[in-house]
């Protein structure tokens, strides 16, 4: 088995941005020399299996857990719940990312680069850029991929200049209309029929731990909310176990509407606390939240202030 300088990956359940970025990462660590590999902490979801079969290249390597004193190189997150099994164990050399920093701690300098940008692959852009390294075909379309999905198409408050300028220039080099391009990509991720409750919550879905508090956030996008409802109480069944099995206070499942940019809530557990946050009242576990669709943006943030305002 190959020897390499570093593993690279995103978080676990991999979205496209945590997928491509790992893949771009791997790219321009080969072109300053540097023999590391991308891997993925999860399935891929049917979005970036349109982006990887357009492309016509496979999927990174699954792993499971990495061994002590392992090199290793974060993308698209750095809190540790959210990342392999063993991280605190793990020599980690670089973070490439563009969430906040949460209960991120190492035993040595590395080289870390935050922005608040809409994507991790934004950022990558840019060090393509600062380093006048160029771009291929290959490499511009998982970042225009990573940069569509992570922004809905330019749709998401987390959308920032530098996302668009970068996602014209990509679309460029990619030789795709922008456009076209995302909206097909992006409809192809909200084929959901091939899974379970239990995968439909863990498609993407993200922990965040503050304190003793624990809250989980899984996101689907869709063009019907009605058709997911449809398996309504089987989902929240699935998120029932979840809860049970990891100690989860709060579960928030967001499906959120890609024509209409907003998000319908099933909601368990902590009820009161998501009331109190979002000043909406659950019924039958559920909450409409209008003009929502950004999980970084529009829901931890919120969640967080209330718990702190509550003293948790």
């Amino acid at each position: 088995m190959e020897k390499y300088d570093a593993l690279i990956f995103g978080h676990k359940n991999p979205d496209t941005d945590s997928i491509c970025a790992s893949l771009v990462q791997e790219k321009y660590n080969k072109n300053n020399g540097w023999n590391t590999k991308a891997v993925r902490l999860g399935n891929i979801n049917k979005e970036t299996e349109y982006v990887l079969k357009y492309l016509g290249i496979d999927a990174p390597k699954l792993i499971n857990e990495v061994a002590d004193g392992q090199d290793v190189i974060l993308v698209d997150h750095n809190a540790f719940a959210q990342s392999v099994n063993n991280i605190e164990n793990a020599h980690i050399q670089m973070v490439v990312d563009h969430h906040r920093i949460s209960n991120f701690e190492t035993k040595e300098p590395l080289y870390y680069i935050a922005k608040p940008y809409g994507c991790t692959c934004t950022i990558l852009f840019e060090e393509f850029k600062n380093a006048n390294m160029k771009i291929e075909k290959k490499e511009a379309l998982l970042m225009l991929s990573a940069i569509v999905s992570d922004t809905l198409l330019f749709k998401s408050p987390t959308c920032t200049k530098y996302d668009v300028e970068a996602a014209k220039e990509l679309g460029k080099i990619a030789e795709v209309d922008v456009q076209t391009y995302g909206l097909d990509m992006l409809k192809a991720g909200t084929d959901l029929s091939d899974f379970s409750p239990s995968e439909l919550i863990n498609i993407d879905s993200k922990e965040f731990v503050t304190g003793n508090y624990k809250f989980q956030v899984a996101q689907i996008n869709v063009t019907s909310i009605e058709d997911v409802l449809e398996n309504k109480s089987s989902i929240e069944k699935a998120m029932e176990n979840f809860m049970t099995e990891n100690g989860t206070n709060l579960f928030i499942f967001l499906i959120t509407d890609i024509l209409n940019n907003d998000s319908q809530s099933i909601v368990l557990g902590d009820t009161k606390l998501f009331e109190k946050a979002f000043g909406q009242t659950v019924e039958n576990n559920m909450a409409l939240l209008e003009g929502v669709v950004s999980r970084k943006k529009q829901i931890v943030p919120v969640i967080l202030e209330a718990l702190e305002k509550m003293g948790n």
